[in-house]
Parts: structure tokens; C-alpha cells; sequence
């Protein structure tokens, strides 16, 4: 965990107009900075950075945030990912939480990272090298049609049929960085490359580090395919090949398609379908599926219609299973059993290809049912057990409230159980219909949209979001009664009070990352941040205006207390700490005056 005094030292050192302005095209409009959001298309500008309160707000589709928030968006990176993201970029450290490790073991495996990092690189340098020297393999990949742009973009490259090509680029040979990174193999007293004679496919982390490879055998042999191993640098199950390259086309698509192979990927690139990503020689994981739902809405998978891919498919849908959302829709897309997507688009094109995709890929609700009844006989009591039995610890896992729902539901239809009596049969409570999760859907810019009317709370919210130095003036007594909106205002107020430094828009609302406000924060700024006017900083009338409003909303609060207090007493008898609290309520009201 990053300690929270961390992320604030960041955000006072980085400026989010440079970060954002190495992606985006920035023009000064005023005290703010403009562009035609990068995350929805628009022809007009309405995305907006202010360099004072260090925050990007799109007045069309809503999205907004810190530097943080900006990189985990535009790069499809974690939290944790975007921190380090950031903390590369200025050169400093970013620390576990105190006490939980050792300063110089920390210090020490930065260094093995990055001497590691470094290895990778200098191997794809001298692979990319080696290709354009290779008559062979040059010719290879002209045969699978691909052109000098998809190379270079992927960085493709050839290793040698030479048991030590490395030790012509390092020296020693080996080194303990090359046998770290896997990139040489040590057996018997023996050392030599675990690379040869193959296409090199270079794999890079989220963040544009080379990672590690794949690479396939130019002509017949075993493996075709050969990955590199787990090393400190690599890890199978938690990368996708393809996936840093693809980003801008994911964007632009806002679909991800994940495939089997590296070679469907630069196929399909070379075709005109960029954001298609693969996993590293193992079924999809849990971990590429958190992944991959940071990327897009839509994730297609595309799976060999052989018994090997349907098996594949199912192992990705299992794992998938825990990890839905509502927002987010999987679907599964099987070719002809004799085609792969290279093949595939190659013999058909991508307008096919992609027909095929869109139209003809099943949602994972469609495709869970249908394997699961395939060979069931639902018109047998039988039958209808059997499903009970194998849907419902599938069904146990799926955490998305509507999508559970309605699932559980559809299992009791085909089974024709009412949704009561299929719950007790289970052992499990009846499944309440839940409240649907709330999203900041994106509009196009234009979109009408009307915001429900904004309480006093909400704009006293609003107000401390974009002025966090009027958080002195807030001071709501303990025995107030805080709920909702209410207790919203008090958490905020109280993070920023306790900050020992003075904070900005973009860092209060990483204050609020991961708290139970943080959904309510990001509707308020998503519903009434809609001009560049509301951003502004407040004047002195306005200082003014927030401190009455928190008198109006003491007020309140206080006399729907006494309200229910005395409604309470003339129906019966008050507690001790009842009377108290009504004296308390009772007595003169009090706001902070600076």
C-alpha cells in the first residue's frame, strides 16, 4: 500500500498540464488549458486542465481527475501503476507503507529491475539488428505479409541459429541479469541462449518496458512457439502481448479483442485491426481480465472453433466470472474450426473478420447458458437438477448485483423454480433485485443533460472540491446525526484538515480514492461541474456565500434532529443521553471563523 503522504508529495511536484500535454495537444483559453478530449470524439474543445487546482474536467462526457486519475485512464494503468508511472517521470522512489520493508531491499531490487530492464532492451535492439541482416527471416515475414511498419511497430526481430549469439552484445557471458531475464540458460556447467533461429516478438509491460519475448520457429520444429520463462521482470498470467502497442487503437475502437497468438495479433494489425492483444502461452487469468476491463467496456475474445479452443474459451469465462462488473460486456466469438484469425482475415478480409465480431460473437450470458445446457435435457426433473448443480457455484461467484440477478433469475426460469424456492433449495437467502450501479456514462459533447436539482450539500461539496482551503470554515459537531450527502462533506472536510500540506482539486480527490464517497464525489463533479465558469476559484463573495451555507446547512441539520427528538418525547420517555443531546442541539449554533 502507498503511503497517502507519498501521493500528496507527488501531485505538489509533478504539473498535471505537462503530464497530460505529452498525450494531448494543450491551447491556453484563460487560466485553463483546452483540447478535444481524448476520451470521447468531438469536434469542439471541451476538455479542461487547470494548472492551479492541478485537475482535467471534459464538460462533454464528464470524465475528470487528477494526474493520477489521467494516466490510469488514458494508459489503462492500475493505481498503483500510475503512481510508479508518475514517480519514474521525476525520479523518485515510491515507498510500501512504513515498517513494511527493508530501505536498502528496496533499493536493491529497484536496481535489479532496472539492470534487468535494461538487458531486455539491449537484446531487442541487437534482435531488431540481426533481422535486417537475415535474408531468411526477412524473407519469412514478407511471406506472412507483413510490412516494414507493422515490424517496427511491433519491433520484431530475429534471433541467430547461434548457441551464444548474446555474448557478441554482453559481456561477461552470461551474466547473472541475462540468466535473471531468461534470456540464457544455464544446464550442467553449461551457458547458452534459450533463443535461436526464431522470430523475436518483443513483450512490454503497461508501461512500454520490454519485459520479456515470444518467439516462433521460422521453419518446421518444436516448439513452434517459445516464451520467455517467469522471471522477476515477466509474469505470463498478469501481461498481455500486444496490449501497450494497441492502446490508441482500443481508444479509438472502444472495443479490445484478446486472441491466441502473437502472430493473430501482427496479422491483425497488418490488416487495419489494431487493438487485438494475446496471452502469454496460458489460458486468460484472472488478473488479464482486471486488465483488460481497465482498457475498455467491451472485451471480445476470439477462440479456434477446435475442442482445444472451446476449452480455452471456457477456462477465460470462469475466470472472468469474479470479476464482472454491469458496465462492463464480454462476449465470445468462435471461428470455423480450420481457421485462426490470421487465417482467417487472410482468406476473408477484416471487413468479414469484423462483421463476424460484431454480429456474430455471443455476450458471456448466451455462451454460459448454452455450453452448460448443451447436453443437459431440460425437459427431464433430471436435467433441471443437474443444472441446478453445475450453474450454481458458477453462478455463486459473479459479484455484478444486475447481472447476477438476472441470471439466477434465468436459471430459475429454465428449471421452473420460482426465485424463492430456488434460493432455500440452495441454502442461500432470496436474491434481491439490486440497485443498478451507478456510472458516469459518457455523452457526446452537445448531449442534452439535465442534473437533478442540486442540494445544499452538494454545492457546499462542490465548493470545497474546488476551493479545499475553505475546509477551515467546516466544523460539524460528533453528535449530529450524518448520513449521506452530510457525512460526504464531514469526510471531506476532515481529510483536508488533517493534510499537513495545502492541497489542490486534482490531490483532494485522490483523498478520496477507494472511501465510500469517493462515487458521490465523482457524481457531484460529473453532474454540476458543467462550465469552465463553476471551475474558477472562489472570491471573497463567494467565501462568504459557503460560510452562510454551512450555517443554512447547521441549521437544518440540527432542527431535523429536534424535530425527531420531540416527536419521540411526546410519544414517550427521552433517555438521559437523549436530553443531553436535545440541549446540545438546543444551544447556540457556532461556525469556525477562520
Amino acid at each position: 500500500m502507498i503511503p497517502g503522504e507519498f501521493i500528496d508529495e507527488l501531485l505538489n511536484k509533478i504539473d498535471i498540464v505537462d503530464v497530460i500535454e505529452e498525450f494531448v495537444p494543450l491551447k491556453k483559453s484563460g487560466a485553463n488549458y483546452m483540447a478535444c478530449c481524448p476520451f470521447h470524439k468531438e469536434k469542439s474543445p471541451s476538455f479542461s486542465v487547470s494548472p492551479t487546482k492541478q485537475f482535467y474536467h471534459c464538460f462533454g462526457c464528464g470524465v475528470h481527475g487528477s494526474a493520477i486519475g489521467f494516466i490510469m485512464e488514458y494508459q489503462g494503468l492500475s493505481f498503483q501503476e500510475a503512481v510508479q508511472f508518475l514517480a519514474d517521470r521525476i525520479g523518485t522512489t515510491v515507498p510500501k507503507q512504513a515498517g513494511n520493508i527493508n530501505p536498502q531491499a528496496q533499493k536493491a531490487h529497484k536496481q535489479q529491475q532496472q539492470t534487468l530492464e535494461q538487458t531486455t532492451a539491449a537484446a531487442a535492439t541487437y534482435y531488431q539488428q540481426q533481422l535486417k541482416t537475415s535474408l531468411r527471416a526477412q524473407n519469412y515475414l514478407q511471406q506472412r505479409g507483413l510490412s516494414d511498419e507493422i515490424i517496427i511497430h511491433y519491433g520484431l526481430g530475429y534471433a541467430p541459429d547461434d548457441w551464444q549469439a548474446l555474448a557478441k552484445v554482453f559481456q561477461p557471458y552470461p551474466s547473472n541479469a541475462l540468466v535473471n531475464s531468461g534470456m540464457v540458460i544455464t544446464k550442467d556447467d553449461r551457458h547458452y541462449d534459450r533463443f535461436r533461429d526464431r522470430i523475436m516478438f518483443p513483450i512490454r509491460s503497461t508501461r512500454g518496458q520490454i519485459i520479456g519475448f515470444g518467439a516462433r520457429i521460422i521453419e518446421t520444429g518444436e516448439p513452434k512457439y517459445l516464451n520467455s520463462p517467469e522471471t522477476p521482470l515477466f509474469d505470463k498470467g498478469r501481461n498481455l502481448y500486444g496490449l501497450y502497442e494497441a492502446r490508441a487503437a482500443i481508444k479509438e475502437a472502444q472495443r479490445v479483442l484478446v486472441v491466441e497468438g502473437y502472430m493473430d495479433v501482427v496479422a491483425l494489425a497488418q490488416f487495419g485491426l489494431g487493438y487485438a492483444v494475446a496471452a502469454l502461452g496460458t489460458a486468460t487469468t484472472a488478473d488479464h481480465v482486471r486488465l483488460l476491463m481497465r482498457q475498455s467496456d467491451h472485451i471480445y475474445f476470439c477462440f479456434d472453433g477446435d475442442t482445444a479452443g472451446k476449452k480455452a474459451a471456457w477456462r477465460a469465462l470462469e475466470n472472468a466470472l469474479p470479476q464482472l462488473k454491469d458496465d462492463k460486456i464480454l462476449h465470445f466469438l468462435f471461428l470455423p474450426a480450420e481457421h485462426d484469425p490470421d487465417s482467417y482475415v487472410r482468406s476473408h478480409g477484416l471487413k468479414t473478420f469484423e462483421d463476424a465480431l460484431l454480429n456474430q460473437s455471443l455476450p458471456l450470458s448466451v455462451y454460459f447458458w448454452q455450453t452448460l445446457t448443451e447436453n443437459i435435457d431440460l425437459n427431464t426433473q433430471e436435467g433441471k437438477a443437474e443444472l441446478i448443480k453445475t450453474a450454481s457455484p458458477l453462478l455463486a461467484q459473479i459479484k455484478a448485483p444486475a447481472l447476477s440477478f438476472l441470471l439466477r433469475q434465468e436459471l430459475s426460469q429454465k428449471v421452473g423454480i420460482d426465485e424463492h424456492n430456488l434460493a432455500q433449495l440452495l441454502g442461500q437467502q432470496q436474491p434481491r433485485q439490486p440497485a443498478i450501479q451507478q456510472k458516469n456514462y459518457r455523452l457526446p459533447q452537445n448531449t442534452f443533460r439535465q442534473p437533478p436539482v442540486m442540494s445544499l450539500a452538494q454545492k457546499q461539496i462542490r465548493a470545497l472540491l474546488i476551493n479545499p482551503q475553505w475546509a477551515v470554515y467546516i466544523e460539524l459537531p460528533e453528535y449530529l446525526d450524518l448520513h449521506g450527502d452530510y457525512a460526504c462533506l464531514a469526510a471531506l472536510a476532515e481529510r483536508i484538515q488533517a493534510s499537513v500540506t495545502p492541497l489542490n482539486s486534482g490531490a483532494v480527490l485522490e483523498l478520496m480514492r477507494n472511501t465510500e464517497f469517493e462515487p458521490v464525489i465523482r457524481q457531484i463533479i460529473h453532474d454540476y461541474l458543467d462550465s469552465p465558469d463553476v471551475m474558477q476559484p472562489g472570491n471573497e463573495d463567494d467565501c462568504t456565500t459557503f460560510k452562510q451555507g454551512m450555517q443554512k446547512l447547521l441549521d437544518n441539520l440540527k432542527t431535523q434532529q429536534i424535530d425527531a427528538l420531540k416527536r419521540k418525547l411526546q410519544h414517550g420517555k427521552l433517555s438521559a443521553d437523549e436530553k443531553q443531546l436535545l440541549l446540545l442541539l438546543l444551544s447556540p449554533p457556532k461556525i469556525p471563523s477562520a
